[in-house]
């Protein structure tokens, strides 16, 4: 059965990682630049289809040559693309990304078609014979409000899929706990960084994140992704933590969404929760190998044995 990927839809512009950002005036060269297909809802629905699950996408791009670049793109990667609108009124939603050798990674990005992204473009039948909703992006789409969400994901329970929710937090926007009050409810898994999970609920510590937002509903698993600390979820009085997976990260674009894909993909095999964790932190690490949100993704088959190697281990090694 396809995952319904809904979300934000960006075209990607990634440079390879330089010593240092051009002063002013200055040109600073690269030794490559790669073009892909971008947002939560691209990105992920790909590292689905890598991991051998079928995907399908809603989202809105532009009238224009980017448009044209990611609705020809998706299809490439097996990605169904009749949920996919267009409007004249703004460009395709793009980023370009700057990689600095030691540092965090910078962006430059124009919101542009997801603010024109609305629940009225998702189509009832985006959700026929689907076993999961995945939305990401929420709060970068200013027409999802946490009501419309709200009915969205109600919709999607009456119909008996799991639902997943993702969220982007644009900076210097405020953003708190009443944002996803009325969506939580109706919502199995949350993914929210550490980082955002702060600006909701306003603690630094993950564990009092989590447990502020399970108040909103124990039956919902909190997963708090930490990159490098790996991960902290809550569900009820369950607790997991997640050791990270190992890799040389080049980049780390794309790596929340590549988690994403892998814990549905736990979700569809129907594992525990804890062993979904684990092989979601390998398809996330996986990603940050290569430059590009998706390239380096491992397919099932090397997720499934580099858990096997790594977790099994680690738990092996003397305390």
């Amino acid at each position: 059965m396809p995952v319904a990927c809904a979300g934000i839809l960006v075209a990607d512009l990634f440079a390879n990682p330089i010593r240092r950002l051009p002063e002013p005036g200055e040109l600073t060269t690269t030794s490559g630049l790669v073009m892909g297909t971008g947002g939560c809802a691209a990105n992920t629905a790909i590292a689905l289809r890598i991991l051998g699950k079928d995907a399908r996408v809603a989202g809105k791009v532009g009238m224009d040559m980017l448009g044209d670049f990611m609705i020809s793109e998706l299809p490439r990667h097996g990605i169904g693309i009749e949920h996919i609108r267009r409007t004249p009124n703004y460009p395709t939603s793009s980023t370009i990304v700057f990689n600095v050798e030691g540092e965090d990674r910078r962006y430059v990005h124009c919101i542009g078609a997801n603010v024109d992204f609305t629940p009225d473009d998702i189509d009832p039948a985006f959700l026929d014979e689907a076993d999961v909703l995945y939305l990401g992006g929420y709060l970068a789409m200013p027409s999802f409000t946490p009501e419309r969400l709200s009915r969205i994901f109600r919709g999607a329970k009456q119909r008996g899929l799991i639902t997943v929710l993702d969220v982007v937090m644009p900076a210097g926007v405020p953003f708190g706990i009443k944002h996803v009050a009325r969506v939580l409810p109706y919502t199995d898994y949350f993914l929210p960084n550490q980082d955002e999970a702060g600006r909701l609920t306003g603690y630094g510590d993950p564990w009092r994140q989590a447990e502020c937002l399970s108040r909103l509903n124990p039956r919902c698993a909190i997963v708090i992704t930490r990159g490098p600390c790996g991960s902290v979820a809550v569900r009820g009085d369950r607790v997991i933590v997640t050791p990270p997976f190992r890799v040389e990260t080049v980049d780390e674009s794309g790596a929340g969404d590549a988690f994403a894909a892998g814990l549905i993909t736990g979700l569809l095999e129907k594992w525990e929760l804890d062993r979904a964790l684990r092989f979601a932190a390998a398809v996330g690490a996986s990603c940050t190998r290569a430059l590009g949100c998706y390239s380096s993704v491992f397919s099932f088959d090397q997720a499934f044995h580099a858990v096997e190697e790594q977790f099994t281990a680690a738990a092996g090694r003397p305390a």
